[in-house]
């Protein structure tokens, strides 16, 4: 008898979210105080950990500058993981916000089939179709979330640690192969104890993602093989040295942003979010002061490097949905909300704290290089501007499910409990057996 994988949220949260979802009067959303006494309207917004995550308050506050007849007030969740489960539980209780984060994309059609999501099309119909994830978002020709956010993930590397070590600067160009190549010159030439060329955080995406992204597999077609020469290539570097190894990264519980931020690392992939944390903390003196910057990814080969190709990366969207109990006298502005934090408007608001928008425009990108800290040449802004993003998490009823055993794909790869290949059919026969 096969054992079937259920998604992160689970299938009694399900079960629930389909008795409460398309419920309107019970939910604290639907209540009947949706005009507000000076005859505005009100309507509430999920987030999470607001002391580090200012995102949230930003959007309020610039929609409400625009809208001053609408109040967006927030109700803040915890981080992590421990987010999605404290909101479904307030969505199954009926109340839930009347916007709420969809912040992990592999729980996108949980959310959607638990019939707690209004359909958006409309407002997906209306946002500029270059903005980050908008198209994978659509689920039977319908649309129940869209993004405001769109971090694609970048190579980071210390100018300091390069001209140390003798090496040239990124240009582009590089393949996978090239990056592991400057990770052992680098970590050969800096001469400092326990300072290594690169850093891999301990993440499944780290290697998934871009093998998924640069590949052009499918994550659902149960053929894992196009992981292999990515793993490969990771193992082979942790075992010259060039970057420390899974073991230590998981023991110690390193944090990537130490690594590279206290140059204990000359290179580090990591999303386009530590732009605006690596400027900060060496504002702050949590990082150290050295000249960075940014280029494209190392691409699998040479036809999608240089800076007149466009590189392909990975990063899933963090979008926002619409609780499908709110009361209807706030739909209208609860979907404007939407399209404003999805728009250039919210976009622009979102640059000017250093987060990496769903729209991408020559605003944006001046206002983010226009920051004090940003590095400025000209590598580092066609990095940040020029990219095909595919998401991690593609839209799909079994994403979660195989995810779950590609993290466990994962560590016994990069722990060198098992061979690549082994790993790779282990995964494909578990995926055939309990998924679906």
């Amino acid at each position: 008898m096969n054992r079937k994988i259920m998604t992160s949220v689970g299938t009694a949260a399900v079960a629930a979210l389909a008795l409460t979802g398309c419920g309107g009067g019970d939910s604290s959303s639907g209540s009947s105080d949706a005009e507000q006494a000076d005859g505005g309207v009100s309507i509430s917004l999920a987030g999470w950990d607001f002391a580090s995550t200012p995102e949230f308050q930003t959007l309020a506050d610039a929609y409400h500058e625009q809208n001053p007849d609408v109040t967006v007030e927030l109700k803040e969740y915890p981080a992590g993981n421990d987010y999605d489960t404290a909101l479904t539980a307030d969505l199954a209780a009926g109340t839930a916000p009347d916007v709420f984060i969809v912040k992990n994309l592999k729980n996108y059609v949980t959310f959607e089939e638990g019939g707690t999501l209004l359909d958006i099309s409309d407002v997906a119909g209306e946002l500029d179709p270059a903005t980050g994830g908008l198209s994978s978002m659509a689920v039977d020709g319908k649309t129940y979330a869209v993004p405001y956010r769109q971090d694609s993930w970048l190579l980071y590397y210390n100018k300091a640690l390069f001209d140390e070590a003798g090496v040239d600067y990124p240009d582009g160009s590089w393949t996978w192969d090239d990056y592991a190549d400057a990770a052992a010159t680098l970590t050969d030439g800096i001469d400092k104890k326990d300072v290594y060329g690169a850093y891999l955080h301990g993440w499944q995406s780290t290697v998934q993602g871009f093998a998924l992204a640069q590949s052009g597999a499918s994550l659902d077609g149960g053929d894992f093989s196009y992981l292999a020469p990515y793993y490969e290539r990771q193992l082979a570097m942790q075992d010259d040295g060039s970057q420390p190894s899974y073991a230590t990264v998981t023991t110690n519980e390193l944090a990537y942003q130490s690594q590279f931020g206290t140059q204990k690392a000359a290179m580090v992939t990591m999303g386009s979010w530590y732009i605006g944390t690596l400027v900060a903390e060496q504002a702050s003196g949590d990082a150290d002061t050295f000249e960075w910057g940014l280029a494209p990814a190392p691409q699998a080969d040479e036809s999608t490097t240089g800076m007149d190709n466009t590189p392909v990366t990975f990063g899933d969207p963090t979008t926002m949905g619409i609780n499908a109990g709110i009361d209807e006298s706030k739909v209208a502005a609860a979907k404007d909300f939407l399209k404003f934090a999805a728009g250039p408007d919210g976009a622009a608001a979102l640059a000017e704290i250093g987060i990496t928008p769903a729209l991408i425009d020559d605003t944006v990108a001046d206002t983010v290089f226009g920051l004090d800290g940003v590095p400025q040449d000209d590598l580092s802004r066609f990095a940040y501007t020029t990219h095909e993003t595919l998401p991690e998490n593609p839209v799909g009823p079994n994403t979660a499910a195989i995810q779950t055993i590609l993290g466990d794909l994962h560590s016994a790869v990069m722990s060198e409990s098992d061979p690549v290949d082994d790993a790779i059919a282990d995964a494909q026969e578990r995926v055939a057996n309990e998924v679906g």
